[in-house]
C-alpha cells in the first residue's frame, strides 16, 4: 500500500492549487494557535480554503486549542474531514472531542523530544484514530524545519502497530530526505510543511510534487485498519 502524503500550512488558493496538483492526499489548514505558526490562518480565512477542497482529498484542521468544546466548534465551522489537536491537551480533552465529533477522525500529535515519546504515544494511541509524530521547540509546538530521533519513531510505530494505531510521520521531512525517513519508520503517512516552502513561505509547485512522488513510490508500509468504535 502506498504511503499518504499531507501538505500542511496551506494558507493560499494558490498553496492549494500546488497542493493538489501534486497530488496530496491530505491538506491541513492551521487555526487557533497558541504558538507561533507563519502559516496560522483566520477562522474566515480557514472556511474558505476548506470549501474549495475537492471529493476525495482529506481536509485537516491542525489546531494548538486545548478547550473540547472549541475544537470541535472550529472542525464544524471549517467542515474538515479530520482534526489534529497539535496542542498541550489532556487525554480527557481528546475523549470529549472524539466524542463530541462522531464522523471526524482524531489525530493527535505527540512531540518525539526523547525515549519518553514511545510512553506517550502509547498512551494517546487509544484515544485517537492515528497518532502523528513531529518535532518541537521551546516556542513552536510544528512547522520547525527540524528532523528528530527516527529510532524513536520506529520504535513507536512497532507499538502501536499491537494495537492497531497508524503513525503520521512529521518533523523536517522533504522531497530530498522522505523516502529515507519511510524506509527507517515505516509510518502509515508523511506531514510536510517548511519542507515544501520558498523563501517567502509560499508552497513551491516542483517541491510539493517532489515530496507527494517519493511517498507514493514507497510500497508496503505497516496498514493498521481500526476496529469499530
Amino acid at each position: 500500500m502506498t504511503v499518504r502524503a499531507k501538505l500542511c500550512g496551506i494558507r493560499s488558493e494558490t498553496d492549494l492549487r500546488i497542493a493538489l496538483g501534486a497530488g496530496a492526499d491530505a491538506v491541513g489548514f492551521i487555526c487557533g494557535v497558541t504558538h507561533f505558526s507563519e502559516d496560522a490562518l483566520t477562522e474566515e480565512q480557514a472556511v474558505h480554503l476548506a470549501a474549495l477542497v475537492p471529493p476525495f482529498v482529506n481536509r485537516v484542521l491542525v489546531t494548538h486549542l486545548e478547550e473540547a468544546t472549541a475544537i470541535v466548534d472550529l472542525a464544524e465551522l471549517l467542515g474538515v474531514d479530520t482534526i489534529q489537536i497539535h496542542g498541550l491537551v489532556t487525554q480527557d480533552t481528546v475523549r470529549e472531542v472524539r466524542k463530541a465529533a462522531p464522523g471526524r477522525r482524531i489525530v493527535q500529535a505527540v512531540h518525539v523530544t526523547g525515549d519518553d515519546a514511545i510512553e506517550a504515544a502509547r498512551a494517546v494511541a487509544a484515544d485517537c484514530d492515528a497518532v502523528l509524530l513531529d518535532s518541537r521547540t521551546r516556542n513552536r509546538l510544528g512547522g520547525t524545519g527540524m528532523t528528530h530521533d527516527w529510532s524513536v519513531s520506529a520504535a513507536i510505530v512497532e507499538v502501536l502497530a499491537e494495537v492497531g494505531c497508524p503513525v503520521i510521520l512529521a518533523g523536517g521531512l522533504g522531497p530530498g530526505n522522505v523516502a529515507e525517513a519511510i524506509a527507517v519508520v515505516g509510518p502509515f503517512a508523511v506531514d510536510v510543511n517548511s519542507g515544501v516552502e520558498t523563501p517567502t513561505g509560499d508552497k513551491d509547485a516542483a517541491a510539493c510534487a517532489a515530496f507527494v512522488a517519493a511517498a507514493h513510490r514507497t510500497a508496503d508500509p505497516l496498514e493498521f485498519p481500526r476496529p469499530p468504535q
